[in-house]
């Protein structure tokens, strides 16, 4: 069954993908409208095909530009993210480097920082800027690395300093900072529990090739997505202060989704975009 699940989502993400990048690139190079729609398409359809249900709770940004804090657990968040709203994201210089996922990264207008290099991260955060002032929604997954999906780690408030210093700098004006708390609940209809979340958690050592080979032949996912209360952002915000609001509502908000194995709430948004 595992195989059969495997090569059947093999041969629908394949074609998609192969259709999906001369038509992002196209779109870019023209600076046309799709060039948010077509990777929040895109996700979708590779969400669709793997089983990933997502279950999102609270408000999205009401503005369209916004800088949204958020944990990480997965190669997967990328997807799962991506299928909400159109947005970039924020990811290190590393990622650059791998093959595929480097293009389909910088297809979507993905920002690469060196954080050893203070020249390189200046010119990240330049770069960010102006995509907020352009009405983009950017993410930043605040710690720096991914988890263990049961646990989150502490914020870098360097990485959202540096974004506000970005800000003020090009005149970008005041910036929504928006928590976002992602948590997966369930995995064929079943409660993870925390000896189940390797197979979904990707982080330490583990190899990309077996991690992936293992979503594409497993069961349905039910991810929970809660958006957290918007903190506002500029040139006068303590970034030590909001990092730590914006950890703390999201920690809250994984413990909460963890404890109630991803139950449905009085009106959350089910597989739908926000």
């Amino acid at each position: 069954m595992s195989n059969l699940r495997f090569w059947s989502r093999v041969a629908v993400l394949v074609p998609v993908t192969l259709i999906g990048i001369p038509l992002q690139w196209a779109a870019l190079r023209l600076g046309a409208p799709g060039r948010r729609a077509i990777p929040l398409a895109y996700h979708r359809i590779v969400c669709a095909t793997l089983g990933v249900r997502r279950i999102v709770h609270g408000e999205p940004p009401r503005g369209p530009a916004a800088l949204i804090l958020s944990n990480h657990v997965s190669w997967l968040d990328i997807c799962v993210l991506s299928a909400l709203t159109p947005l970039s994201f924020i990811a290190k210089a590393e990622v650059g480097t791998w093959p595929v996922v480097s293009l389909l990264a910088r297809l979507q207008r993905t920002v690469f920082i060196d954080r050893t290099r203070r020249a390189d991260t200046a010119r990240a955060n330049g770069a960010v800027a102006r995509r907020l002032r352009e009405g983009d929604r950017i993410v930043l997954f605040a710690e720096g690395t991914t988890g263990d999906g049961t646990r989150v780690l502490p914020f870098r408030s360097a990485l959202v300093g540096a974004a506000r210093e970005a800000l003020t700098a090009d005149g970008a004006g005041d910036v929504v900072l928006q928590p976002l708390a992602i948590t997966y609940v369930r995995r064929d209809g079943l409660p993870l529990q925390r000896g189940d979340r390797p197979a979904i958690a990707w982080h330490g050592d583990m190899e990309l090739a077996p991690h992936l080979k293992g979503i594409l032949a497993g069961g349905p996912i039910d991810v929970q997505l809660t958006w957290g209360t918007p903190i506002p952002f500029d040139a006068g915000t303590d970034r030590k202060r909001a990092t730590r609001r914006a950890e703390e509502e999201v920690r809250a908000k994984v413990r909460e989704a963890l404890a109630g194995g991803g139950r449905i709430g009085p009106s959350p948004q089910r597989d739908t975009g926000v």
